[in-house]
């Protein structure tokens, strides 16, 4: 499953990333293998999202969001 694929409120597990560009820049925001996140809300019109990963929010687009797999 895709982290962009959760509702408010849910979490899930980082396990790993689709694009390998993309996995450099979000493991270096924090969003490393290993880490819970949860789907904190969403913006008005849905994109972008507030996730909660290592201890602080984080906004991602919906584009950033679907490359990060989650269980």
């Amino acid at each position: 499953m895709k982290l962009s694929q959760l509702k408010v409120g849910e979490t899930g597990t980082i396990v790993a990333f689709t694009d390998l560009e993309m996995s450099v820049k979000l493991m270096e925001m924090g969003c490393l293998p290993g880490e819970i996140v949860e789907v904190e809300r969403f913006a008005p019109l849905g994109d972008p999202m507030a996730i909660r990963v290592a201890g602080y929010q984080l906004c991602l687009r919906k584009s950033e969001a679907a490359v990060i797999i989650i269980q």
